[in-house]
């Protein structure tokens, strides 16, 4: 072989380094913060803050479990429009659950470029506790949730507290794919964070923090034209000094996506926004894909030894991830039955990774926003109604 065979060919072993992280990293947190239990009794009051657009599937279940929490006093929060098809179901919430504080508050209190973060800043407004839980609308969660999630806050040092979170049902194709795309991929790539870096990101799913914690970085205003809210919020938080614990703990969401078109657009929107915040580690991520480089190295050197290293090579290390994040630490069960599905994941990511750097908008709620700097702007052509105060029930 040629130098400049043997160069590339190192250049395409440079992915197993980031795997053996990656493994390295999956195995030190989970060797140290066993699967989540309900801690030491600290149940200080608590509202849960949910800002709700549209009707996701599953939605009546999603909000009863958070009216099913063996908590001793807490509240849910949700701010809605008056005509969005989830009022019915808020509605029969009220009904059905006529012990649980339950308030409706009808739309933001003003106009802001994210209208999912001007809904918090309505709901931080309007919150009677001092403890929030943030969560997103398509999350359910067991009856222990609040206990678990809230007990790391009695640590004065902690200012936020997130967790990870898997699919509450995967019937589909595009479903399998997803789950084993988050097992496989984003969460070992969070935990290789965790280690570098540290935990200064939360996840929408779950974000415990304070009225205070919020109020120290300016409140929800201070970040209501920014994308990646979840993110934002933890990271504001970091800032302030205070750290942000990533609890060992799993809640279920419902897909939100039909197709693979779906969830390619959800998926493109989360790189594009990933380039847009950290555009140099985006570049770097080109050294995380095995599968396009161990591609590379059997077509231009062909033979059975490479295709054992690089192929088998890589389809092994991707397995023994996937088992230890999902199944081992997660305890995540039908995971086998999806390994398969991994190259595919991994080359539909490699895509999607591809397809963001031609990306100047992302969509989410059926709304395209311009991102330039770190900013979101509405296109001209987009109208935005005016929001004003509406009440609350």
């Amino acid at each position: 072989m040629t130098i400049a065979l043997y160069i590339l060919l190192g250049i395409a072993a440079i992915p197993f380094i980031y795997y053996f992280l990656s493994l390295f990293s999956s195995w030190k947190y989970f060797a140290q913060s066993p699967l989540a239990v309900p801690g030491k009794p600290f149940t200080p009051p608590v509202s849960c803050l949910k800002a709700v657009k549209g009707l996701d599937p599953g939605a009546y279940e999603n909000f009863a479990s958070f009216c099913r929490q063996d908590y001793p006093e807490y509240e849910i929060l949700f701010c809605v429009d008056e005509t969005d098809p989830a009022v019915p179901i808020l509605k029969k919430l009220l009904q059905d659950f006529p012990n649980t504080p339950i308030r409706l508050l009808y739309g933001p209190d003003h106009v802001a470029i994210n209208d999912k973060v001007a809904r918090l800043d309505r709901l931080s407004k309007g919150a009677r506790y001092d403890t929030w839980v943030l969560v997103d609308a398509d999350v359910r969660v067991e009856p222990n949730y609040l206990r678990t999630v809230v007990a790391p806050m009695q640590n004065p040092k902690t200012g936020a507290v997130t967790c990870f979170y898997s699919m509450a049902m995967d019937n589909t194709f595009i479903e399998k794919l997803q789950e084993i795309g988050m097992m496989c991929d984003f969460f070992p790539a969070i935990l290789v964070a965790w280690l570098l870096d540290g935990v200064k990101f939360g996840f929408g799913q779950t974000i415990v923090t304070t009225r205070a914690h919020v109020q120290g970085f300016g409140g929800f205003k201070a970040i209501e034209n920014r994308p990646a809210d979840d993110l934002l919020t933890c990271r504001l938080v970091a800032e302030q000094g205070f750290t942000v614990e990533l609890l060992n703990y799993v809640v279920r969401t419902t897909p939100d996506f039909n197709s693979m078109k779906d969830l390619w657009v959800k998926r493109t929107r989360w790189m594009t926004v990933m380039r847009n915040m950290r555009p140099w580690g985006h570049i770097g991520l080109i050294f995380t894909f095995g599968l396009p480089w161990a591609l590379v190295a059997f077509a231009v050197h062909p033979t059975a030894a490479v295709a054992a290293i690089f192929l088998g090579g890589y389809f092994l290390w991707r397995v023994l991830l996937t088992w230890l994040v999902g199944i081992h630490g997660l305890r995540q069960s039908g995971l086998w039955s999806k390994m398969l599905l991994i190259p595919i994941w991994d080359f539909t990511a490699f895509l999607i990774w591809i397809a963001s750097f031609t990306r100047r908008t992302i969509r989410w709620r059926g709304v395209d926003y311009i991102l330039r700097d770190g900013i979101l702007t509405l296109p001209k052509s987009h109208s935005s109604k005016s929001a004003s105060p509406q009440p609350e029930s």
